[in-house]
């Protein structure tokens, strides 16, 4: 009868340390999986900036241009800036299937499986 209770309880204890280590594990790869979309996304932020800047530096020159052709430098600037309310109004409409784009992206960065040089699924 001994015996019984002594293997229940190292059953016990390794059920115990199962769990913890699944438990360890599951916060490693929740770590794991977070480093991975927050990389990505902080990537995907530098080389948008990158692009703004250069829209933005590319847009005043323009601009600059445009003023000279039509004669006055504000009329350029309003033109470019006609031209932004017009993608902005078109951004706008296609507000929700752009959401969704990015909302796919988060979620693919999320479930995406990882190959390893030992494991490779």
């Amino acid at each position: 009868m001994k015996d019984k209770v002594i293997l229940v309880e190292m059953l016990i204890n390794k059920i115990e340390d199962y769990g913890k280590t699944n438990l360890e594990l599951y916060k490693l790869k929740v770590i794991d999986k977070s480093t991975d979309v927050f990389a990505s996304l902080t990537t995907r932020i530098v080389i948008f900036s990158i692009i703004a800047l250069f829209l933005l530096v590319s847009t005043i020159g323009f601009a600059l241009y445009l003023g000279e052709v039509l004669g006055k430098n504000y009329y350029g600037f309003f033109a470019v800036a006609g031209f932004y309310i017009f993608i902005g109004i078109i951004l706008a409409i296609f507000r929700k299937p752009l959401e969704d784009i990015f909302n796919n992206y988060i979620i693919n960065q999320i479930f995406k499986e990882k190959k390893n040089a030992n494991n490779q699924r």
